[in-house]
């Protein structure tokens, strides 16, 4: 069986992320206060409060107008550079998958890379600035070797997983580059970046959804 994720199932993934930032509210801020304005788990409910809240209308384009869409709502709900930088690789990834209607691991990995090569074209950030692009390159990193070494679906997708974990437990170390965290002594070192830890959940998500396709 081959996991494969449609239209639908993207929208329960939207719902699915906006349940788990529910649920890490308190520590999702803790580790803004620590770092930050305190303001990243908002701007991120936000966000994805009105991609759920949108859902009936979403349903009405094909996956590509879908994800266009969602980019310019995430510009519109999340505050600050986060609605800036979702909102642009969301767009992006429409791009990327013109005329796509399933979304298979390949398609998963061309969706994941542009919304990488978006948020640093855009940020200006790198692996290693203490960003969400330190969660996000690992998954996509991996995601692209193991899919060239066409290692089992499975085995891919929990890899994954585990690489975008590393990469958010691996900001703890970093010294911030952007953010209010340069303003900081110690540039945020030995506390993990927010936004890496809330790239990281929507990653896991992803990827258990495909996992779930497969049993």
């Amino acid at each position: 069986m081959k996991a494969v994720l449609g239209k639908e199932d993207y929208l329960e993934y939207f719902s699915r992320v906006l349940k788990k930032l529910e649920q890490e509210k308190d520590y999702v801020t803790e580790l803004d206060a620590a770092t930050g304005d305190g303001d990243h788990w908002a701007n991120m409910y936000t966000g994805f409060k009105k991609l759920t809240d949108s859902a009936d209308d979403l349903r009405g384009e094909n996956l590509g107008g879908l994800m266009k869409r969602c980019g310019m709502l995430l510009m519109s709900g999340i505050g600050g550079s986060s609605g800036v930088l979702y909102g642009g690789a969301y767009i992006s990834v429409s791009k990327a998958i013109e005329g796509t209607e399933e979304i298979d691991l390949e398609t998963c990995y061309n969706i994941l890379k542009a919304m990488l090569e978006s948020i640093m074209s855009r940020g200006g950030a790198r692996p290693g600035h203490k960003t969400m692009i330190d969660a996000l390159d690992p998954a996509v990193n991996v995601l692209r070797r193991l899919l060239d070494e066409n290692q089992p679906e499975c085995e891919v997708l929990e890899a994954v997983k585990e690489a975008s974990r590393k990469g958010a437990d691996a900001t703890r170390s970093m010294r911030a580059v952007f953010g209010r965290a340069v303003y900081q002594a110690d540039k945020g070192e030995g506390h993990l970046d927010p936004g890496a830890v809330t790239m990281y959940y929507q990653i896991e998500i992803l990827a258990d959804m495909f996992l779930e396709k497969l049993k």
